[in-house]
């Protein structure tokens, strides 16, 4: 199931977690989303609601795939599969970890003050997050937990990584959750609302537990997004608009393609999801990235490439969904139509291709060099477009290949050359489809600071001189 916010994920876990009242537990939130939802645990079982500040460990290059975790009181945990892959020393893991502190301890302070944590010795303690993707935070919070002499440590979230669960129950006594799946993809991906939660809103969680039972206590929203009263209004939300979009006459006639335009109040850019061959504008991966890009101030179109009634007759042949050139015509009449547009005229443009649709992004970006602000591919296919057309690309280009997609990895590497604008970023661990926990965390950081960058920059674009060595 999909949880609408924190809230009712926490309502949901504590349903699950009721075997554990009798038992008198501490609940630790892990700071900071797993806070909001403790709280409803906390109050579900007439537990002691504290927190256990924790900081992922981060790849050099990508911050979002975890090497490991530094909890508070020194607990490390650090995934050796991780740093093997990514050629890291003991020295290296340690010195990224010392980097994590400083913040780690910052946020102690905010919490706490110089109030010691509550007491775990010989209690039973259930450490909860919002959701569990690889687990390196989780395992550095029961580590400090055991630390402080917890004599049973237990792991709650509403949705854990069915992949990560084995070696979760390594340090755990037990592993409860709501929702086990696989592929798992990402967190957010299974909240209706899932912003940054604030160290204000971990504070008045804290607050709120410590109300006596019956006390009137003001609901709150905790999803990042809004903090107040229940009889205030929250900000507007950009609503979802349905649209059929005309596209050009061709070989194959005109036609209409089914879009979802998201346009946040303010929005400094939009950009334009191109799917790849055997999705649409449904893309669960794109619809996620979509919501990162929304929370940074850009408005958002998906859109299906192929009429239903191609869709249908596609399912056989694939003759269309593999017409790089069909597909760019369709991607251009798009992009000319929103140009056109009085509410989206105005925005700076850019486009997120996925694997196929990547190859049509930016064979478009070549004939609308005028309209194209920037290009982020996800383990794409450049490689189908033609090498001219790839050195007409004046827009920023933004390559984002899994680690272990080592084919396609090659590909992008090779069509640098062609590419006057474009970069290379490889997210650790990830294949093609970017299932594992966290990549697609990534490549949605990648791509919301790739456009808003571009978004906020002077039209004037720098080329560096395309480079002609390197070879298939």
């Amino acid at each position: 199931m999909i949880f609408h916010d924190r809230k009712q994920g926490g309502q949901l876990l504590a349903e699950k977690l009721e075997q554990y009242r009798g038992e008198h537990p501490v609940v630790l939130g892990l700071t900071r989303g797993g806070v909001p939802v403790a709280l409803e645990v906390a109050r579900a079982l007439g537990a002691e609601l504290d927190v256990i500040v924790v900081r992922k460990i981060g790849a050099p290059e990508c911050p979002e795939y975890a090497v490991g975790a530094i909890a508070e009181g020194g607990a490390v945990y650090v995934r050796r599969e991780a740093q093997r892959e990514l050629g890291l020393t003991d020295e290296g893991v340690a010195a990224l970890g010392e980097r994590e502190a400083i913040e780690l301890a910052r946020r102690v302070r905010a919490y706490r003050g110089d109030k010691p944590m509550r007491s775990l010795a010989g209690r039973t303690v259930i450490v909860v997050d919002d959701g569990v993707a690889t687990g390196a935070t989780a395992h550095a919070a029961a580590r400090a937990a055991r630390a402080r002499s917890a004599a049973r440590v237990v792991l709650a979230a509403p949705v854990i990584a069915a992949s990560s669960e084995p070696e979760l129950r390594s340090d755990f006594d037990e592993v409860v959750a709501v929702e086990l799946p696989e592929p798992f993809l990402a967190v957010g991906l299974w909240y209706e609302r899932f912003g940054q939660v604030s160290d204000d809103e971990v504070l008045d969680c804290l607050r709120r537990s410590r109300e006596p039972p019956g006390a009137a206590v003001e609901e709150q929203l905790f999803d990042g997004e809004w903090i107040g009263p229940e009889s205030g209004d929250p900000p507007s939300r950009p609503e979802e608009e349905t649209l059929a979009i005309p596209f050009d006459g061709s070989r194959f006639g005109p036609g209409v393609l089914d879009a979802d335009l998201t346009l946040p109040v303010g929005a400094k850019g939009l950009v334009m999801f191109v799917h790849g061959s055997g999705s649409t504008r449904h893309s669960p991966r794109n619809r996620l990235v979509a919501r990162a890009m929304q929370r940074a101030g850009l408005a958002t179109l998906l859109f299906d490439l192929l009429t239903p009634a191609e869709a249908v007759q596609d399912e056989a042949t694939e003759l269309l969904r593999f017409n790089i050139d069909l597909l760019t015509t369709r991607v251009i009449s798009v992009t000319r139509w929103l140009s056109a547009l009085p509410r989206t005229r105005g925005l700076r443009l850019g486009y997120f291709g996925a694997s196929t649709g990547a190859a049509a992004a930016l064979a478009s970006a070549a004939e609308l060099p005028e309209h194209v602000a920037a290009v982020v591919s996800r383990g794409g296919r450049p490689d189908l477009v033609r090498h001219r057309t790839l050195e007409k690309v004046r827009a920023p280009v933004l390559l984002v290949v899994g680690g272990r997609d080592e084919e396609v990895l090659r590909l992008n590497r090779y069509v640098l050359q062609f590419l006057a604008t474009a970069q290379l970023a490889v997210v650790p661990g990830a294949t093609h489809l970017f299932e594992e926990p966290g990549a697609l965390d990534a490549v949605s950081r990648l791509a919301a600071e790739w456009f808003a960058r571009r978004c906020e920059e002077p039209t004037e674009i720098h080329l560096r001189p395309p480079s002609r060595t390197g070879a298939p």
